[in-house]
């Protein structure tokens, strides 16, 4: 009850990310209902049932990213001071989150439920002149009990990993009698931040990625050709590397950003790209991401390719297309939100808001110079051999 009432009493902007999270859910779970529709209409095709079904699994993941940043930047699970008091510690308040997004994503499950079913013509008959009637296997009863588990599939993937990513962290207490002697030998504070450390791993990735995608795609004409399995897991792999490489590319930004005598503007975003490269790193990888498969799978439908799963594959596409860059930019709102004391340190010292705002427009700078040309690079060398 406190989680709904924490839903519906909130500030009509958070309002609207928590009901673009519902409209989300409700994608994924529209699709995980059409490939259960296909799967009920052709008993015979399983192997083109599973298909459909693992079709569903990168918009399901985009919404739970996305569910899961909305969180992040929620307001009401922030910790504050004197909640610990009131019950609401840190772990009850990530109970919170997981519980505010779990009623999110089922109003959404819902809204794909009555959709599924209008569109099946259960509710008020055949809309659309039933064009959509073979799609959904209309006239066929669904099983109610996969139709329960599909759409409960979002909000417990999404609830759980926001509880799981707003939990508390314990720290390690010392040892008995051991506090003298850290606090003897204790290190001086880390000037730099450290780099993230996936960096190797994520252009090795990518790199056995377009090789396991060049080797499959031999002997292929076009991409009228259905695509080998081995294809699309090296477009799998590259994209992992992206998203796995882009905290260290953007500490790497922020690192360059700061060579060759730095003034004040590129010293405060250099130092911003790297105490921020993890938390924007990571988004930034995935929108790198799925922006080079969406370069490449457009250039091969414009060779002549044709859509998989008819109209389902565009909704799923703009699903993980308009999460990604939604989980983007909630990604950039924490940033900001984390940074807002060291700004307000940095106008008592005397800095000018234009000076901040030129060093912001700097970061945002440097990293499109870096990761465009790398996303347009890695869809390039991605289609290359499906075109020979």
């Amino acid at each position: 009850m406190l989680a709904l009432r924490l839903t519906l009493g909130t500030h009509p902007l958070v309002l609207l990310r928590r009901l673009g999270v519902a409209a989300a859910s409700a994608g994924a779970g529209f699709l995980l209902l059409c490939a259960l529709g296909y799967a009920v209409g052709h008993p015979g095709e399983s192997q083109a049932a599973l298909r459909r079904l693992l079709w569903c699994v990168l918009p399901l993941a985009a919404t739970v990213h996305f569910a899961v940043a909305v969180a992040r930047t929620d307001p009401s699970t922030r910790p504050r001071t004197g909640l610990s008091a009131l019950g609401l510690g840190p772990a009850r308040l990530a109970a919170l989150a997981a519980a505010s997004t779990a009623v999110s994503c089922t109003l959404g499950s819902a809204v794909a439920l009555l959709v599924f079913l209008h569109l099946r013509g259960d509710l008020t008959g055949l809309p659309f002149d039933g064009a959509a009637a073979e799609l959904l296997a209309s006239g066929q009863p669904l099983p109610p009990a996969a139709t329960v588990t599909l759409l409960a599939v979002v909000p417990f993937a999404a609830s759980v990993a926001a509880g799981l990513t707003l939990r508390p962290r314990r720290k390690p207490l010392p040892e008995k009698g051991a506090a003298p002697a850290v606090e003897d030998r204790a290190a001086p504070p880390r000037r730099t931040p450290a780099a993230p450390g996936g960096l190797p791993w994520g252009v090795a990735l990518i790199a056995v990625g377009l090789a396991i995608e060049t080797y499959a795609a031999k002997g292929t004409s076009g991409a009228a050709v259905t695509l080998p399995r081995e294809v699309l897991a090296g477009w799998v792999l590259a994209s992992l590397g992206l998203a796995l490489a882009g905290p260290g590319i953007t500490h790497l930004c922020g690192r360059l950003l700061q060579a060759l005598r730095p003034g004040a503007t590129r010293l405060l975003a250099g130092r911003a790209l790297m105490e921020e490269a993890s938390r924007i790193g990571r988004p930034l990888g995935v929108a790198s991401a799925v922006a080079a498969a969406t370069l490449t799978a457009t250039t091969l439908y414009a060779d002549g390719g044709e859509r998989p799963y008819g109209p389902l594959t565009g909704l799923g596409a703009g699903l993980v297309l308009g999460c990604t860059a939604a989980t983007l930019l909630m990604a950039a709102l924490e940033s900001r939100q984390t940074r807002a004391d060291t700004k307000e340190a940095l106008l008592r010292l005397g800095a000018s808001r234009a000076l901040l705002r030129t060093a912001a427009g700097v970061r945002a700078l440097a990293l499109l110079v870096v990761f465009a040309p790398l996303t347009w690079a890695v869809a390039a060398l991605a289609v290359l051999p499906l075109r020979g």
